[in-house]
């Protein structure tokens, strides 16, 4: 089963949205839950994103200098 991974909110003292600096994975890569996804930043923090779940990467939504805010979709899993 496929699923979509979006950005979670990004708290209440974060920017608005985040540049995508690079991604910490592959398509192919097994991931598992609390894996590193990829890495952002904003003009106060750099941060990664955690997988929510185990499966393997088959697509990168966004590309690194992409700019995301919450709720953008950055990556598709296979369960």
């Amino acid at each position: 089963m496929k699923v979509e991974i979006r950005l979670p909110e990004l708290g209440e003292d974060a920017e608005e949205k985040a540049s995508v600096s690079r991604w910490l994975v592959n398509i192919g890569d097994i991931v598992n839950t609390g894996d590193d996804l990829i890495e952002l930043t904003t003009d106060k923090a750099a941060f990664t994103v955690p997988c929510p779940q185990n499966g393997v990467v088959v697509e990168l939504l966004v590309e690194e200098g992409d700019e995301v805010v919450a709720g953008d979709p950055l990556c598709i899993l296979e369960s």
